[in-house]
């Protein structure tokens, strides 16, 4: 590019020359012919930009090579067309029907690119304004026809991500061959009937409330099965203690007991054997 324009600076420079002074010409012949050979040698060049291709079109006959982007040689006599094969958005409001049918407002957008090895063909057999003619009659039609396969309740709730790629494998399918690709098709809007909408949250209310009783009932279950566990072990050691207390063991606690009290020094003990041979502690205050 900057060759193009250096060359095209310099001669319009030499072309400067070529002005009337005085009822005559400043240039001299060799000025002329070199001026008119660096404007001939411009032409055979071409410009193509970043993120799109060329295409040669020389006369009706459209070239099946495309021109990449960079400086390019070309026919001076051919007209290149140049198109972007950089990611375009297309946003859509439209009616659609549900399963039902009922006819919900839908706002999408699609997000595309052309194929650089079919853009030839492209411009061939529709031209450069395939996104009018092509791309935007398909987009509705494929739109329309997933989600008449929809409850309007699946635009509604996270089933709108299945319903979006459904919609991207449609078109992409229907548009692919003729050299568009399909991104994607992304939801950001869905309008519905204002009845329908308001059932529509009121039953998802209705289920989420439903879903967190389970959830109380189910914590509720197993506070009542950790408790009977609790239970179970309680009454098992209780079990376990009373059978390894006998009369013996109960004795030799009592003796030791006794023990201790009468071995201290803030205390008066009178301790008199009871029935069950057991010391029986009357007063222990000083």
């Amino acid at each position: 590019m900057m060759f193009l324009a250096s060359a095209a600076a310099f001669a319009l420079s030499l072309m400067a020359w070529i002005s009337k002074k005085g009822g005559q010409y400043t240039a001299s012949l060799p000025m002329i012919v070199i001026a008119s050979l660096v404007l001939s040698v411009s032409q055979c060049f071409t410009v193509i930009p970043a993120g799109h291709v060329g295409i040669v079109d020389f006369f009706g006959r459209v070239s099946a090579l495309t021109l990449k982007a960079g400086i390019n040689l070309r026919n001076p006599l051919a007209r290149i067309i140049k198109m972007s094969i950089k990611t375009q958005e297309i946003s859509e409001v439209m009616d659609v029907p549900s399963k039902e049918g009922l006819s919900v407002t839908l706002d999408a957008s699609l997000l595309f690119h052309l194929d650089p090895e079919k853009a030839g063909e492209i411009y061939k057999t529709v031209g450069e304004d395939y996104a009018k003619v092509i791309l935007i009659p398909q987009f509705r039609s494929a739109t329309r026809g997933v989600t008449a396969m929809y409850d309007a309740k699946a635009l509604y709730t996270s089933e709108r991500e299945a319903l979006a790629q459904a919609v991207t494998k449609e078109l992409a399918k229907a548009v692919a061959p003729r050299g568009i690709v399909i991104e994607s098709v992304p939801l950001r809007k869905i309008g519905l009937p204002a009845g329908l909408s308001a059932s529509i949250e009121q039953k998802l209310q209705s289920e989420q409330e439903s879903q967190r009783m389970q959830f109380v009932l189910q914590k509720e279950q197993q506070e009542a099965e950790r408790k009977g566990i609790e239970a179970t072990g309680i009454a098992n050691y209780q079990k376990i203690v009373s059978q390894s207390l006998s009369n013996e063991v109960l004795r030799l606690k009592g003796i030791e007991a006794t023990e201790k009290l009468a071995n201290s020094t803030n205390s008066k003990v009178i301790v008199i054997g009871g029935a069950d041979g057991l010391p029986l502690i009357l007063n222990s205050d000083k």
